[in-house]
């Protein structure tokens, strides 16, 4: 049943997601619910995003070693770091006003770039990783393979680049 469904799923958390995110970059007011001190947030993001990229390597090395149970098993893991990250940031999002990277700041043309991209990545990325992961659940290997192929540069750039957006921005926070 899943299998029938999954990509209606997919396609709608791909959607929705995304969308409450913007809608919470734009709140006027923030709700710190939890309590959490926001300084918090973006080292725990980076902590994320550095243990996704290392796991997103070791995948790779993995499945082009033929380790096919170690790779389903880093990679579920890369995606439930993830899946962690993706919740802690609209948590952020909900209880902390955004920190802006000073207009004067001598990077802050390479940070722009590294943040767009970053973004824009993104915003695309997690239908690609849902794809991946469900074209391989079902044993579908072959467009898993094909799709993985894109996903896996573009999650890997993003995770790196996340941690790179944290050491720009860490003397502001």
């Amino acid at each position: 049943m899943l299998e029938k469904r999954g990509p209606a799923i997919i396609i709608a958390i791909s959607i929705v997601v995304p969308l409450v995110v913007v809608v919470l970059m734009f709140m006027p007011e923030r709700y710190n619910f939890l309590g959490v001190d926001s300084g918090l947030f973006p080292l725990f993001h980076a902590l994320l995003n550095g243990s996704t990229a290392l796991l997103l390597i070791t995948g790779f090395t993995l499945i082009k070693n033929g380790n096919r149970t170690a790779h389903r098993a880093v990679m579920t893991t890369a995606f439930v770091i993830s899946a962690i990250f993706l919740v802690s940031y609209v948590i952020s999002k909900i209880s902390n006003e955004p920190v802006p990277y000073p207009e004067d700041a001598p990077l802050r043309v390479l940070y722009l770039f590294i943040l767009v991209s970053h973004i824009l990545l993104s915003a695309i990325i997690l239908p690609l990783v849902l794809y991946t992961m469900y074209f391989a659940w079902n044993k579908r290997f072959e467009r898993h393979k094909k799709i993985a192929r894109w996903t896996f540069p573009i999650w890997l750039y993003i995770a790196i680049t996340g941690v790179l957006v944290y050491v720009f921005m860490q003397p502001y926070y």
